[in-house]
């Protein structure tokens, strides 16, 4: 095993709190903003039962709107964090920073984010982690600036080692790499010394090249939770099918077969003509929970049932987050866990 100086954690272990950003009239939400804000609303609700969030708002009259929203919901501000920060939109799973834990602290990667391959403006947001290491959110930490396009939703790990991610979308970022040099690349800047790459999986509505975060998770280093397609009907049928054979075909460290926990599908959701990417693989991990997103559909309830099994010593709680898929993404895409001790 290759000796590193620092640690990527997995997202089980324990957590200092959670990074949002709240939805305003300048970012992408603000034909939706009053929708989107109920699911804002239900996300801190359930973190701060578990943790503290900390929630970026771009200036005090969006803090005392957000204060507001949360307060008529009875919300504990006492456990909610407000940083000023600006911002292009509230994605901070790929803005955020990743963050690895060392013997004396903490390391900051700032990987460079470029809105899913320059699909949209970007810049405010490729600054965020500098703007939140020099507003003095962390402690104990630095930051270290990579000039390399990763988001954090494109990589889950085990926590020892071993790095889950998909070609597709790290090919589209870096067309002139090869998966050897990619291989190397995120071993040695995310602490890792094995990266296992996914040929297959992709959801219609996604904007990210098929970020891991919608497919397949890590549940624990020997199990692995992934979207599933159970419709023979759906387009997504093939794709999901050679992705769980994919999987099936992983092998742990030590050579066994990961355990393998498929999730339930959700009937089409189209909006305004165009299918959304309803992924149940999307949930987040915090102290002593799982909040999982639910989109109305009767899948929800099988989906909890499904990550009860792959986490049976935590809660479940499902979230409400079917305005989020209007802007192609879901729960995790909103959040980054930042680990104990880092805040």
């Amino acid at each position: 095993m290759t000796q590193h100086d620092a640690r990527l954690p997995a997202e089980w272990e324990p957590q200092s709190a959670v990074l949002i950003a709240w939805p305003h009239a300048d970012t992408d939400w603000a034909d939706r903003l009053a929708d989107v804000e109920t699911t804002y609303v239900a996300l801190v609700a359930a973190i701060v039962r578990f943790e503290r969030a900390i929630v970026c708002v771009a200036d005090d009259t969006l803090e005392s709107h957000a204060r507001s929203l949360l307060e008529a919901a009875g919300v504990d501000l006492s456990r909610v964090r407000f940083v000023r920060s600006e911002y292009d939109d509230t994605w901070l799973r790929d803005s955020g920073p990743i963050t690895l834990r060392k013997d004396d602290g903490f390391r900051l990667l700032d990987f460079r984010f470029t809105g899913w391959g320059g699909k949209f403006e970007a810049s405010r947001d490729d600054a965020l982690v500098e703007a939140l290491e020099r507003g003095g959110l962390f402690m104990r930490a630095e930051r270290k600036s990579i000039p390399f396009a990763l988001e954090g939703g494109a990589i889950d790990t085990d926590g020892d080692g071993t790095l889950l991610t998909t070609w597709q979308c790290l090919n589209q970022r870096h067309p002139e790499a090869s998966r050897e040099m990619l291989s190397a690349h995120l071993a040695e800047w995310l602490a890792q010394d094995r990266v296992l790459w996914l040929d297959h999986g992709y959801l219609e509505g996604d904007d990210t090249d098929a970020h891991v975060d919608t497919l397949a998770r890590f549940a624990s280093p020997d199990s692995i939770v992934y979207q599933g397609c159970d419709d023979p009907s759906d387009s997504h049928y093939p794709h999901l099918r050679a992705m769980g054979e994919e999987l099936a075909a992983l092998r742990t460290r030590d050579g066994r077969p990961y355990r393998l926990f498929e999730l339930t599908w959700a009937q089409p959701i189209v909006d305004e003509g165009r299918r959304l990417a309803a992924s149940y693989a999307n949930f987040l991990i915090v102290n002593g929970a799982v909040l999982a997103p639910a989109y109305g559909d009767a899948a929800d309830s099988r989906a909890k049932a499904v990550l009860q099994q792959a986490f049976p010593d935590r809660e479940i709680v499902m979230v409400p987050c079917r305005p989020l898929i209007w802007q192609n993404g879901s729960l995790h895409c909103i959040t980054m866990q930042l680990p104990e001790g880092v805040v």
